[in-house]
């Protein structure tokens, strides 16, 4: 998910073999939700998914009464499947096919949500742009939740490298701006049986 060439083409490829292989996968975004509704976010809030592409993320928060819901992701083939999902719910999600780090986002979000995504942006400059987004979609008040590999979890992800945090490591990564506010840690068990340790973290952006 990083911003590279092909970065689209890679990840469609990555989809293109079934979602429900994928290690990511998840059946129910339970830690997602717990970490959103821990940080007071509410169904009255807008919420952005980073990455979410297949997620079950926009079909759980539409379920709850969410009506201001988008997902980005580079991979318009992952966001198909849970366009399919959704069937005709799927035209009160906004679907943005963009890559988060070359983004320009048009407007604020109560909440940002990131399962997976940050851990892939091994660079300095991968890591600045993303936050350059972060700071221009969320305002003082906001949330952002992030689910990242543990420092035990692995250390390669789909052929790339990935990051690895703790809580604390992940908020120095956000600066000063963003205080935490609620950390978990969760042993998600990928479809072939593997166990992925992850880092849970909720900021807040402060005024």
């Amino acid at each position: 998910m990083a911003a590279e060439p092909g970065a689209a083409s890679r990840w469609d490829g990555a989809y293109a073999r079934g979602e429900a292989t994928r290690s990511w996968f998840e059946q129910e975004p339970a830690m997602s939700l717990r970490m959103l509704g821990s940080a007071g976010v509410t169904a009255a809030d807008a919420v952005i998914d980073v990455g979410g592409g297949a997620s079950p993320l926009a079909q759980a928060l539409l379920d709850r009464g969410f009506s201001d819901v988008t997902v980005l992701d580079v991979s318009e083939t992952g966001m198909q499947y849970a366009r399919q999902r959704l069937g005709p719910r799927a035209g009160q999600v906004r679907w943005l096919a963009a890559d988060v780090l070359t983004w320009q986002p048009g407007r604020r979000y109560r909440a940002w949500h990131d399962r997976a995504v940050f851990h892939f942006l091994t660079a300095p400059q991968q890591r600045r742009d993303y936050l350059r987004a972060l700071g221009a979609a969320t305002g003082p008040g906001a949330v952002a939740v992030f689910g990242c590999f543990a420092p035990d979890g692995p250390e390669q992800c789909s052929g790339l490298p990935v990051a690895r945090y703790t809580p604390d490591q992940l908020a120095g990564e956000l600066g000063g701006q963003w205080c935490l506010v609620g950390q978990d840690r969760q042993e998600h068990v990928t479809p072939a049986g593997i166990v992925q340790p992850f880092t849970w973290a909720a900021l807040r952006k402060q005024d």
